[in-house]
């Protein structure tokens, strides 16, 4: 009963089956589904169903993720200046794509078509961009990123650890370095 239940509904894990045998009448714990599936070489739902799990993702494919976010710096004059930054998670290289009081659709896309440029020849290639759901990480923006096969990994919503190495980095930036210094620019720069 608990391959049929698996045949048919792969999207289901060990709570979700335990809950229908009950409903059928038998008494299986998740352990026991567990083992079962097991003994038959059946993946666990999210394997199964052809997403991974995030740790998985993390661990085995570290070497082609890239993450992206924005932080922003406060002038002198006031002036609220927002820095775009990639970063490479195998590594931790930062690409700094541009700072601007203006971040527009058609200027983040051109930061990342420039990135996508400067990172083309890449061993291994990229393979994910991981983002948070913040409104400059436009269509055209993610559109850009697919054509050059490389698939798109919003974050949950208001989750920050599912961009930890890019919310590290940003808050390394700001102790080591924004903290320490008052930051000028004209008055007169449109961005």
């Amino acid at each position: 009963m608990i391959l049929r239940l698996v045949r048919e509904n792969p999207r289901w894990g060990y709570g979700k089956i335990e809950g229908e045998l009950l409903k059928l009448g038998f008494d299986a714990t998740r352990t026991t589904i567990r083992n079962v599936l097991k003994c038959h070489k059946v993946e666990p739902a999210p394997v199964r169903s052809g997403s991974i799990g995030w740790r998985q993702l993390m661990t085995h494919y570290k070497e082609q993720i890239l993450a992206c976010d924005f932080f922003t710096v406060e002038t002198i004059w006031l002036r609220t200046l927002y820095v775009l930054f990639f970063i490479e998670l195998s590594s931790r290289r930062i690409h700094l794509a541009g700072v601007t009081a203006n971040p527009n659709e058609m200027w983040v896309t051109q930061q990342a078509r420039q990135l996508i440029c400067e990172l083309d020849d890449r061993e291994p290639p990229l393979c994910f961009l991981i983002h948070d759901h913040d409104g400059k990480f436009t269509g055209a923006f993610e559109t850009l990123f697919r054509s050059e096969g490389i698939r798109i990994i919003p974050t949950p919503y208001q989750a920050t650890n599912a961009n930890s190495y890019a919310e590290r980095w940003v808050r390394t930036a700001r102790e080591e370095c924004l903290d320490h210094i008052l930051t000028r620019t004209s008055r007169n720069q449109t961005g």
